[in-house]
């Protein structure tokens, strides 16, 4: 049985997912049209949409703005970085302890 081919994951700018979400709301026609043009998933036009109404402002309660998921990214990473730092030293510490003692 032959393997089945991944297909590579496409990435897209800020500047093109604003262009289609200013298409989507200008044009009149139908999501599944625009991505059936563009050949994007209607997955993917509509996660764009749902995500450029978060950040004017008229999106779900609690829902992050695309700025409040980039600081989240950042905190999560840094976060990462200091838990294992703070590991390194404790292991450091604990075989200088044992060298002196």
């Amino acid at each position: 049985m032959a393997a089945k081919k991944k297909k590579k994951r496409r990435r897209f700018t800020p500047e093109y997912k604003a262009d289609v979400v200013r298409l989507v709301r200008t044009s009149g026609k139908p999501i599944v049209a625009i991505a059936r043009d563009l050949e994007v998933t209607e997955k993917s036009i509509r996660v764009w949409v749902r995500q450029a109404d978060v950040d004017d402002g008229r999106g779900a309660a609690g829902a992050l703005t695309t700025a409040e998921r980039e600081e989240l990214t950042a905190l999560r990473r840094e976060n990462r970085t200091l838990r294992m730092e703070r590991e390194i030293l404790k292991k450091a510490t604990a075989f200088f302890a044992k060298g002196n003692g």
